[in-house]
């Protein structure tokens, strides 16, 4: 059986919210890590870590428009601070933009790993939580949390775990409290909005 080869693509358009800073190497490169600060219409911002391997301080200048194209990863933090599932976007493009307007779009297509939890809001709205893994080239994947909701979370809740989905929506960000040794401390949390949900073009092809 050939392997579903996934699909992750990401746009954003926002402010630069600090100076790049060293984050890791991988086959020689360095790479730098820059907060990305994208508004939301609703007038609250996402603030999105962009990992770029072109530090250039004229782009990424605190306060700076910058339109990324990329992908978004995860990976597992051991480190024991801060979250365990850790999301970033990896820019494979980006330029200054005068635009001055923010941007967030992505399309994932993936295999959900995870059987879909539906649960309401206290106001009585549906929500799904889905847990996407998105192949990416030789055999590693990316797992990424999404969440849907109204009539789409309810036609999320029927999909079972190794159903494909390809969808479309924004990365985005949110602050939550938790309890750790009596003291209540600030974390931030990344998730797939999911605003619909796309034809398979495997399926199409074949």
């Amino acid at each position: 059986m050939q392997e579903y080869k996934g699909e992750n693509k990401i746009v954003l358009r926002g402010q630069a919210a600090r100076e790049p800073i060293r984050s890791h190497q991988n086959h020689g490169v360095d790479y730098y890590l820059v907060p990305l600060r994208v508004p939301r219409l609703s007038g609250t911002d996402d603030v999105l870590n962009i990992v770029t391997a072109d530090p250039d301080p004229g782009l990424w200048a605190t306060g700076n428009w910058v339109t990324v194209q990329g992908e978004v990863r995860s990976y597992n933090n051991r480190s024991g601070q801060g979250s365990k599932l850790v999301i970033t976007v990896l820019a494979r493009s980006a330029c200054s933009d005068e635009l001055g307007e923010g941007e967030n779009r992505l399309v994932l297509a993936g295999v959900l790993c995870r059987k879909p939890v539906v649960r309401r809001t206290p106001l009585g709205r549906e929500i799904c939580d889905l847990l996407l893994a998105v192949n990416r080239p030789y055999g590693r994947a990316d797992y990424l949390p999404c969440i849907a909701w109204g009539s789409l979370a309810v036609h999320c809740g029927e999909l079972d775990v190794g159903d494909r989905l390809r969808l479309e929506g924004r990365l985005q960000s949110r602050q939550y409290h938790k309890l750790i040794d009596g003291e209540q401390v600030e974390r931030t949390a990344f998730e797939i909005s999911v605003m619909n949900l796309l034809p398979d073009e495997e399926d199409a092809q074949s």
